[in-house]
């Protein structure tokens, strides 16, 4: 099949994917959120999505100032399709892995390799809202204007508040999921202590840890981040699930990592 006759274009509302993509080469990609998409073959091509309808690719939650002007970015190296969070909200992933907001556009430990076939985005303004943003990559061997005022992006409404300590605490445990890492599982209560003993030189014992970490669970009443909630084996569970809520909210995010190095 001639690529050279194929261009990147825009997509109705409506319809499925699988159908406005079953002409296009391997490789392509489709892209789509409530109110229309975008189709592009593969290529050098960085394909953006977000709140404004007059930056971006395309437009998801125009009407939700807690989503970025432009959230997110698909680039393409020529063959393969690279998702990054250029936004502030988390953008989710159907694993349940969370690709954080990334300011540095040349960061690659913040993008992540798409596959081909769909992919739903999620991208959660609060507890009671989301949006979607769905991607489809063409396997090989497959056949399948409104005028906006831009306005500054809000912060999401149900950010928790936390003292510097508890910032400092909780970013030492939340750091594997801060740093991106693969399948990231709170560091040990002895890990914080140490890391922390680095900051500021005091002496902590892992289960002083423990007590505070549990305190913070309790103040901020977190579902799932209670004994009762979660039953045994409990694990690293409640901690899982409370660095979660943290990172959907932005309470923590990957800049807080420079707390650890006495930032």
């Amino acid at each position: 099949m001639d690529r050279e006759k194929f261009f990147p274009r825009r997509l109705p509302a409506i319809g499925t994917l699988a159908d406005e993509v079953s002409q296009e080469p391997p490789g392509s990609i489709a892209v789509r959120a409530a109110e229309g998409g975008f189709v592009v073959q593969p290529r050098k091509y960085t394909l953006l999505f977000g709140r404004d309808p007059d930056e971006v690719h395309v437009a998801v939650g125009t009407d939700d100032t807690r989503v970025s002007r432009k959230h997110g970015t698909l680039t393409c190296d020529g063959t393969n399709w690279w998702l990054r969070n250029a936004g502030v909200l988390p953008i989710e992933l159907p694993d349940g892995e969370m690709l954080l907001g990334d300011k540095d556009p040349g960061d690659n430990d913040h993008m992540r390799l798409m596959k081909p076939g769909y992919t739903p985005l999620i991208i959660s303004s609060s507890r009671r809202r989301s949006h979607l943003v769905e991607v489809l990559i063409v396997a090989s061997g497959t056949t399948s204007g409104g005028h906006y005022t831009i306005v500054e992006t809000m912060p999401p409404q149900d950010i928790y508040e936390l003292s510097p300590v508890d910032r400092l605490m909780l970013t030492a445990l939340a750091q594997r999921y801060l740093r991106h890492e693969p399948y990231p599982q709170p560091v040990t209560y002895q890990q914080v202590a140490d890391d922390l003993y680095h900051v500021d030189g005091k002496t902590r014992t892992d289960s002083a840890v423990e007590q505070r970490v549990s305190a913070i669970r309790k103040k901020l009443g977190i579902a799932g981040t209670s004994r009762d909630e979660v039953g045994e084996p409990i694990g690293t569970m409640l901690n899982h699930n409370l660095i979660r809520e943290l990172l959907r909210t932005t309470t923590l995010m990957p800049q807080d990592l420079r707390l650890l190095d006495g930032a």
